[in-house]
Protein backbone atom coordinates (compact mmCIF):
# COMPACT_ATOMS: atom_id res chain seq x y z
CA UNK A 1 0.00 0.00 0.00
CA UNK A 2 1.47 3.49 -0.46
CA UNK A 3 2.70 5.86 2.20
CA UNK A 4 -0.17 7.18 3.69
CA UNK A 5 -0.41 10.17 6.60
CA UNK A 6 -3.81 10.47 8.74
CA UNK A 7 -4.69 13.77 10.96
CA UNK A 8 -6.88 12.62 13.56
CA UNK A 9 -7.11 12.34 17.15
CA UNK A 10 -9.02 9.53 16.94
CA UNK A 11 -7.61 6.01 17.62
CA UNK A 12 -10.39 4.19 16.42
CA UNK A 13 -10.29 6.13 12.98
CA UNK A 14 -6.70 5.94 12.92
CA UNK A 15 -6.27 1.95 13.39
CA UNK A 16 -9.13 1.51 10.76
CA UNK A 17 -6.69 3.20 8.40
CA UNK A 18 -4.23 1.07 9.40
CA UNK A 19 -5.67 -1.91 8.93
CA UNK A 20 -7.29 -0.72 5.34
CA UNK A 21 -3.65 0.22 4.39
CA UNK A 22 -2.05 -3.24 5.48
CA UNK A 23 0.71 -1.59 6.77
CA UNK A 24 1.56 1.34 9.25
CA UNK A 25 0.66 4.34 8.39
CA UNK A 26 2.41 8.15 9.77
CA UNK A 27 -0.05 10.02 12.27
CA UNK A 28 -0.61 13.59 13.16
CA UNK A 29 -2.49 13.26 16.51
CA UNK A 30 -3.78 16.46 18.03
CA UNK A 31 -6.59 18.56 17.82
CA UNK A 32 -5.34 21.09 15.63
CA UNK A 33 -4.96 20.61 12.32
CA UNK A 34 -1.39 21.95 10.76
CA UNK A 35 -1.57 25.71 8.54
CA UNK A 36 -0.15 24.31 5.69
CA UNK A 37 2.24 21.66 3.68
CA UNK A 38 5.68 22.99 5.89
CA UNK A 39 4.22 22.85 9.04
CA UNK A 40 2.19 19.20 8.14
CA UNK A 41 5.81 18.14 7.31
CA UNK A 42 7.55 19.83 10.40
CA UNK A 43 5.18 17.63 12.40
CA UNK A 44 6.24 14.80 10.86
CA UNK A 45 9.48 14.98 12.07
CA UNK A 46 13.12 13.83 10.40
CA UNK A 47 13.42 10.72 8.21
CA UNK A 48 9.87 9.97 8.16
CA UNK A 49 8.72 9.47 4.63
CA UNK A 50 6.59 11.92 2.32
CA UNK A 51 2.92 10.73 1.99
CA UNK A 52 1.20 10.00 -1.15
CA UNK A 53 -1.84 9.93 0.80
CA UNK A 54 -3.18 12.50 3.18
CA UNK A 55 -6.17 11.81 5.02
CA UNK A 56 -7.79 14.80 7.10
CA UNK A 57 -10.30 14.23 9.83
CA UNK A 58 -12.85 17.31 9.89
CA UNK A 59 -13.79 16.96 13.49
CA UNK A 60 -10.63 18.78 13.69
CA UNK A 61 -12.50 22.04 12.02
CA UNK A 62 -13.99 22.08 8.38
CA UNK A 63 -12.65 24.99 7.33
CA UNK A 64 -9.31 23.96 8.52
CA UNK A 65 -9.59 20.61 6.84
CA UNK A 66 -10.18 22.28 3.56
CA UNK A 67 -7.76 25.42 3.40
CA UNK A 68 -5.18 22.56 4.50
CA UNK A 69 -6.51 20.49 1.90
CA UNK A 70 -6.47 23.27 -0.65
CA UNK A 71 -2.74 24.16 0.38
CA UNK A 72 -1.64 20.58 -0.15
CA UNK A 73 -4.12 20.36 -3.76
CA UNK A 74 -2.28 23.63 -4.78
CA UNK A 75 1.33 23.07 -3.61
CA UNK A 76 2.11 19.31 -3.36
CA UNK A 77 1.74 17.39 -6.64
CA UNK A 78 1.68 13.96 -6.44
CA UNK A 79 0.30 13.84 -3.23
CA UNK A 80 -3.85 13.11 -2.76
CA UNK A 81 -6.09 13.85 0.00
CA UNK A 82 -9.36 11.78 1.48
CA UNK A 83 -11.48 13.82 4.05
CA UNK A 84 -13.28 12.15 6.75
CA UNK A 85 -16.78 13.67 7.50
CA UNK A 86 -20.14 12.95 9.07
CA UNK A 87 -21.58 14.11 5.88
CA UNK A 88 -19.61 13.26 2.96
CA UNK A 89 -22.75 14.07 0.75
CA UNK A 90 -22.60 17.34 2.05
CA UNK A 91 -19.25 18.35 2.01
CA UNK A 92 -18.71 16.44 -1.29
CA UNK A 93 -18.94 19.74 -3.47
CA UNK A 94 -16.83 21.51 -1.23
CA UNK A 95 -14.17 18.92 -1.13
CA UNK A 96 -14.15 18.91 -4.50
CA UNK A 97 -13.01 22.57 -4.99
CA UNK A 98 -10.68 22.30 -1.97
CA UNK A 99 -8.77 20.00 -4.37
CA UNK A 100 -9.67 16.23 -2.00
CA UNK A 101 -9.63 13.40 -4.22
CA UNK A 102 -12.42 11.94 -1.93
CA UNK A 103 -14.59 11.64 0.98
CA UNK A 104 -15.27 8.94 3.83
CA UNK A 105 -17.89 8.71 6.65
CA UNK A 106 -16.01 7.75 10.16
CA UNK A 107 -17.91 4.50 10.79
CA UNK A 108 -17.39 3.39 6.93
CA UNK A 109 -15.90 -0.11 6.85
CA UNK A 110 -12.61 -0.88 6.12
CA UNK A 111 -13.45 -2.57 2.60
CA UNK A 112 -14.66 0.44 1.71
CA UNK A 113 -11.91 2.47 3.23
CA UNK A 114 -9.28 0.91 1.67
CA UNK A 115 -10.75 0.77 -2.21
CA UNK A 116 -10.62 4.69 -1.08
CA UNK A 117 -7.06 4.45 -0.44
CA UNK A 118 -6.08 2.52 -3.53
CA UNK A 119 -8.19 5.14 -5.43
CA UNK A 120 -6.67 8.27 -4.00
CA UNK A 121 -3.10 6.30 -4.31
CA UNK A 122 -3.52 5.87 -8.30
CA UNK A 123 -4.54 9.60 -8.07
CA UNK A 124 -1.19 10.46 -6.31
CA UNK A 125 0.72 8.94 -8.83
CA UNK A 126 -0.83 10.17 -11.78
CA UNK A 127 -0.62 13.50 -10.51
CA UNK A 128 2.89 13.06 -9.79
CA UNK A 129 5.52 15.11 -11.51
CA UNK A 130 7.05 13.30 -14.55
CA UNK A 131 11.01 13.27 -13.86
CA UNK A 132 13.62 12.41 -16.48
CA UNK A 133 15.68 9.75 -16.97
CA UNK A 134 17.83 10.53 -13.95
CA UNK A 135 15.62 11.21 -11.85
CA UNK A 136 15.12 15.00 -12.04
CA UNK A 137 12.49 17.37 -13.80
CA UNK A 138 13.25 21.21 -14.08
CA UNK A 139 9.76 21.71 -16.42
CA UNK A 140 12.54 22.99 -19.26
CA UNK A 141 13.00 19.36 -20.76
CA UNK A 142 16.49 19.74 -19.90
CA UNK A 143 17.86 17.12 -16.82
CA UNK A 144 19.06 20.11 -14.77
CA UNK A 145 18.57 23.64 -14.73
CA UNK A 146 20.95 26.55 -14.83
CA UNK A 147 22.52 28.11 -11.96
CA UNK A 148 23.64 31.70 -12.04
CA UNK A 149 25.66 32.78 -9.01
CA UNK A 150 26.30 36.61 -8.73
CA UNK A 151 29.35 38.02 -7.29
CA UNK A 152 31.98 40.45 -6.47
CA UNK A 153 34.72 41.23 -4.56
CA UNK A 154 33.36 44.03 -2.88
CA UNK A 155 29.78 44.71 -1.83
CA UNK A 156 27.65 48.09 -2.04
CA UNK A 157 28.22 47.67 -6.11
CA UNK A 158 24.40 46.69 -6.73
CA UNK A 159 24.71 42.76 -6.51
CA UNK A 160 21.05 42.79 -5.05
CA UNK A 161 19.87 45.11 -7.22
CA UNK A 162 21.21 43.09 -10.36
CA UNK A 163 20.14 39.93 -8.86
CA UNK A 164 17.00 40.38 -8.08
CA UNK A 165 15.94 42.00 -11.45
CA UNK A 166 18.07 38.92 -12.93
CA UNK A 167 15.77 36.44 -11.67
CA UNK A 168 11.73 38.51 -12.01
CA UNK A 169 13.07 38.81 -16.11
CA UNK A 170 13.83 34.99 -16.00
CA UNK A 171 10.48 34.77 -14.32
CA UNK A 172 8.81 36.64 -16.49
CA UNK A 173 10.41 34.41 -19.23
CA UNK A 174 9.55 31.44 -17.35
CA UNK A 175 6.98 31.66 -15.37
CA UNK A 176 7.00 29.61 -11.77
CA UNK A 177 10.36 28.21 -13.18
CA UNK A 178 12.63 30.24 -11.47
CA UNK A 179 14.13 30.60 -8.24
CA UNK A 180 16.21 33.33 -6.30
CA UNK A 181 18.48 31.84 -3.75
CA UNK A 182 19.96 35.18 -0.91
CA UNK A 183 23.42 33.54 0.27
CA UNK A 184 24.57 36.23 1.69
CA UNK A 185 23.64 34.28 4.88
CA UNK A 186 24.30 37.14 7.54
CA UNK A 187 23.08 40.42 5.60
CA UNK A 188 21.35 39.89 2.94
CA UNK A 189 18.24 42.12 1.61
CA UNK A 190 16.41 40.20 -1.22
CA UNK A 191 13.08 39.92 1.00
CA UNK A 192 13.58 43.44 1.51
CA UNK A 193 14.30 44.20 -2.12
CA UNK A 194 11.51 41.95 -3.08
CA UNK A 195 9.03 43.36 -0.26
CA UNK A 196 8.28 40.10 0.95
CA UNK A 197 7.53 39.01 4.60
CA UNK A 198 9.10 35.32 4.44
CA UNK A 199 7.58 32.79 6.92
CA UNK A 200 10.76 30.37 6.18
CA UNK A 201 14.32 30.92 5.06
CA UNK A 202 17.71 29.32 3.97
CA UNK A 203 18.39 28.10 7.72
CA UNK A 204 14.66 26.16 7.27
CA UNK A 205 15.16 24.68 3.71
CA UNK A 206 18.90 23.33 4.41
CA UNK A 207 17.26 21.29 7.75
CA UNK A 208 14.60 19.39 8.94
CA UNK A 209 11.95 17.61 6.18
CA UNK A 210 13.10 20.35 3.62
CA UNK A 211 15.95 18.45 2.79
CA UNK A 212 14.16 14.84 2.39
CA UNK A 213 12.15 15.44 -0.76
CA UNK A 214 11.96 17.68 -3.81
CA UNK A 215 8.52 18.17 -3.27
CA UNK A 216 8.62 19.43 0.32
CA UNK A 217 11.23 21.65 -0.14
CA UNK A 218 8.74 23.52 -2.79
CA UNK A 219 6.63 24.22 -0.06
CA UNK A 220 9.16 26.19 1.72
CA UNK A 221 9.66 28.24 -0.85
CA UNK A 222 8.44 31.96 -0.98
CA UNK A 223 6.56 32.74 -3.70
CA UNK A 224 7.14 36.50 -5.16
CA UNK A 225 3.75 38.15 -6.90
CA UNK A 226 5.84 37.86 -10.23
CA UNK A 227 5.92 33.96 -10.05
CA UNK A 228 9.34 33.92 -8.86
CA UNK A 229 10.24 31.55 -6.01
CA UNK A 230 12.66 32.79 -3.38
CA UNK A 231 15.08 31.34 -0.59
CA UNK A 232 15.24 34.54 1.52
CA UNK A 233 17.85 34.59 4.02
CA UNK A 234 17.69 34.12 8.12
CA UNK A 235 16.66 36.38 10.12
CA UNK A 236 19.69 36.55 12.36
CA UNK A 237 22.91 36.62 11.22
CA UNK A 238 24.09 33.77 14.07
CA UNK A 239 22.44 31.77 12.34
CA UNK A 240 24.82 31.32 9.39
CA UNK A 241 27.35 29.28 11.60
CA UNK A 242 23.98 26.29 11.27
CA UNK A 243 24.77 26.38 7.33
CA UNK A 244 27.53 24.39 5.99
CA UNK A 245 29.12 24.88 2.27
CA UNK A 246 27.61 21.34 1.94
CA UNK A 247 24.45 23.07 2.72
CA UNK A 248 24.35 25.19 -0.21
CA UNK A 249 25.74 22.42 -2.73
CA UNK A 250 22.83 19.99 -2.01
CA UNK A 251 20.72 22.46 -1.77
CA UNK A 252 21.04 24.27 -5.58
CA UNK A 253 21.63 20.15 -6.96
CA UNK A 254 17.67 19.92 -5.51
CA UNK A 255 16.48 23.26 -7.06
CA UNK A 256 18.34 22.24 -10.23
CA UNK A 257 16.41 19.57 -10.67
CA UNK A 258 13.64 21.47 -10.25
CA UNK A 259 13.88 24.96 -11.57
CA UNK A 260 14.93 26.14 -15.31
CA UNK A 261 16.50 29.18 -13.69
CA UNK A 262 18.23 29.09 -10.40
CA UNK A 263 19.66 33.04 -9.62
CA UNK A 264 21.92 33.19 -6.59
CA UNK A 265 22.99 36.34 -4.87
CA UNK A 266 25.83 35.87 -3.19
CA UNK A 267 27.74 37.73 0.01
CA UNK A 268 30.59 40.06 -0.94
CA UNK A 269 34.11 38.63 -1.14
CA UNK A 270 34.82 34.73 -1.40
CA UNK A 271 33.21 32.90 1.60
CA UNK A 272 32.67 29.10 2.17
CA UNK A 273 28.96 29.74 0.85
CA UNK A 274 30.11 32.09 -2.35
CA UNK A 275 32.73 29.22 -3.08
CA UNK A 276 30.02 26.09 -3.19
CA UNK A 277 27.94 28.98 -5.01
CA UNK A 278 30.47 29.31 -7.76
CA UNK A 279 31.21 25.60 -7.63
CA UNK A 280 27.82 24.59 -8.19
CA UNK A 281 27.13 27.36 -11.37
CA UNK A 282 26.45 27.03 -14.99
CA UNK A 283 27.27 30.67 -15.22
CA UNK A 284 28.79 33.55 -13.40
CA UNK A 285 27.86 36.99 -13.38
CA UNK A 286 31.06 39.27 -12.05
CA UNK A 287 30.07 42.14 -11.03
CA UNK A 288 32.07 45.72 -10.15
CA UNK A 289 31.67 49.44 -9.99
CA UNK A 290 33.01 51.53 -12.35
CA UNK A 291 35.81 53.26 -9.75
CA UNK A 292 39.40 52.20 -9.20
CA UNK A 293 39.14 49.83 -5.76
CA UNK A 294 36.24 47.78 -7.49
CA UNK A 295 38.03 47.79 -10.75
CA UNK A 296 41.09 46.13 -9.07
CA UNK A 297 39.13 44.28 -6.48
CA UNK A 298 37.62 42.26 -9.74
CA UNK A 299 41.03 41.62 -11.19
CA UNK A 300 41.91 40.14 -7.81
CA UNK A 301 38.86 38.02 -7.21
CA UNK A 302 39.18 36.63 -11.28
CA UNK A 303 42.53 35.69 -10.36
CA UNK A 304 41.87 33.78 -7.30
CA UNK A 305 38.88 31.89 -9.18
CA UNK A 306 41.60 30.74 -12.14
CA UNK A 307 44.23 29.44 -8.84
CA UNK A 308 41.36 27.46 -7.61
CA UNK A 309 40.98 25.98 -11.25
CA UNK A 310 37.59 27.53 -11.65
CA UNK A 311 36.42 28.32 -14.77
CA UNK A 312 36.00 31.99 -15.48
CA UNK A 313 35.05 31.76 -19.04
CA UNK A 314 31.37 31.23 -18.09
CA UNK A 315 31.62 34.24 -17.12
CA UNK A 316 29.30 38.11 -17.73
CA UNK A 317 31.49 40.96 -16.53
CA UNK A 318 29.35 44.05 -15.47
CA UNK A 319 30.32 47.30 -14.34
CA UNK A 320 28.02 49.34 -12.25
CA UNK A 321 27.57 53.01 -11.87
CA UNK A 322 29.34 53.85 -14.94
CA UNK A 323 29.43 57.63 -14.77
CA UNK A 324 31.23 59.57 -17.72
CA UNK A 325 32.38 62.21 -15.26
CA UNK A 326 34.09 59.31 -12.90
CA UNK A 327 37.25 59.74 -15.32
CA UNK A 328 36.99 55.96 -15.98
CA UNK A 329 36.03 53.89 -18.85
CA UNK A 330 35.11 50.69 -19.94
CA UNK A 331 38.32 50.53 -21.84
CA UNK A 332 40.06 50.98 -18.38
CA UNK A 333 38.10 48.43 -16.36
CA UNK A 334 38.83 45.86 -19.40
CA UNK A 335 42.64 46.63 -19.13
CA UNK A 336 42.98 46.39 -15.58
CA UNK A 337 40.96 43.06 -15.21
CA UNK A 338 42.42 41.82 -18.58
CA UNK A 339 38.76 40.66 -20.03
CA UNK A 340 36.18 42.01 -21.61
CA UNK A 341 33.61 44.06 -19.89
CA UNK A 342 30.11 42.50 -21.28
CA UNK A 343 27.82 44.78 -20.24
CA UNK A 344 27.93 48.72 -18.62
CA UNK A 345 25.23 49.84 -16.09
CA UNK A 346 24.72 53.25 -15.61
CA UNK A 347 24.13 55.15 -12.26
CA UNK A 348 20.17 55.95 -12.44
CA UNK A 349 17.93 57.99 -10.32
CA UNK A 350 15.49 55.29 -10.71
CA UNK A 351 17.28 52.46 -9.00
CA UNK A 352 17.62 54.20 -5.08
CA UNK A 353 13.50 54.59 -5.88
CA UNK A 354 13.28 50.94 -6.90
CA UNK A 355 15.18 49.89 -4.02
CA UNK A 356 13.41 51.33 -1.26
CA UNK A 357 9.84 50.37 -2.42
CA UNK A 358 11.15 47.14 -2.99
CA UNK A 359 9.90 47.08 -6.72
CA UNK A 360 12.11 45.86 -9.02
CA UNK A 361 12.70 47.91 -12.03
CA UNK A 362 11.96 44.76 -14.48
CA UNK A 363 8.46 43.99 -12.54
CA UNK A 364 7.42 47.82 -12.95
CA UNK A 365 9.05 48.53 -16.01
CA UNK A 366 10.15 51.90 -15.30
CA UNK A 367 11.50 53.40 -18.46
CA UNK A 368 14.87 54.25 -17.88
CA UNK A 369 18.76 53.49 -18.90
CA UNK A 370 19.18 51.00 -16.58
CA UNK A 371 15.96 49.14 -17.15
CA UNK A 372 17.23 48.78 -20.45
CA UNK A 373 20.72 47.51 -19.68
CA UNK A 374 19.11 45.17 -17.23
CA UNK A 375 16.62 43.43 -19.90
CA UNK A 376 19.92 43.12 -22.25
CA UNK A 377 21.97 41.11 -19.28
CA UNK A 378 18.09 38.85 -19.01
CA UNK A 379 18.28 38.33 -22.70
CA UNK A 380 22.06 37.00 -21.88
CA UNK A 381 20.23 33.62 -20.41
CA UNK A 382 17.02 33.26 -22.62
CA UNK A 383 16.30 31.69 -25.53
CA UNK A 384 16.30 34.07 -28.78
CA UNK A 385 13.25 34.48 -30.08
CA UNK A 386 12.51 32.58 -33.42
CA UNK A 387 12.07 35.05 -36.48
CA UNK A 388 9.14 33.92 -38.88
CA UNK A 389 10.27 32.39 -41.83
CA UNK A 390 10.27 34.64 -45.15
CA UNK A 391 7.25 33.44 -47.37
CA UNK A 392 7.50 33.76 -50.87
CA UNK A 393 4.38 35.79 -52.61
CA UNK A 394 3.76 35.87 -56.48
CA UNK A 395 3.95 39.24 -58.15
CA UNK A 396 3.06 40.37 -61.38
CA UNK A 397 5.99 42.06 -64.30
CA UNK A 398 5.05 42.91 -67.53
CA UNK A 399 2.23 40.47 -67.32
CA UNK A 400 4.69 37.49 -65.73
CA UNK A 401 4.29 36.19 -62.36
CA UNK A 402 7.54 36.02 -60.43
CA UNK A 403 8.62 35.21 -56.87
CA UNK A 404 9.54 38.29 -54.25
CA UNK A 405 10.49 36.98 -50.94
CA UNK A 406 8.91 38.88 -48.16
CA UNK A 407 9.06 38.69 -44.91
CA UNK A 408 5.77 38.30 -42.81
CA UNK A 409 5.23 40.25 -39.90
CA UNK A 410 5.30 38.59 -36.66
Amino acid sequence: MSRILIASDSADLRGKVATAAGAPVSVIPGTALPAGPPQLFQRLGAGAPIPQVVVIDTAAGLDDALGLSSRLAAECPGLAVVLVTDEPDTLALSALRAGACDVVHPEAGVPEVAAILRRAAQVAAASAPQHHGDGTSNGAGDSRGRVISVVSPKGGVGKTTVATNLAVGLARSAPHSTVLVDLDVQFGDVASALNLDPEHTLLDVVRGPAVQDSMVLKTFLTQHQTGLYTVCAPVSPADADDITSADVARLLQTLASEFRYIVVDTAPGLDDHALAAIDQADELVLMTSLDVPGVRGLRKEMTVLRDLGIDVDRRHVLVNFADPRSGLTKADAEATIGAGVDLVLPRSKAVPVSVNQGLPLLQSDTRDPMTKQLRKLVDRFTPAPMRPAPTAVPVTVGGRHRLRRKRVKA
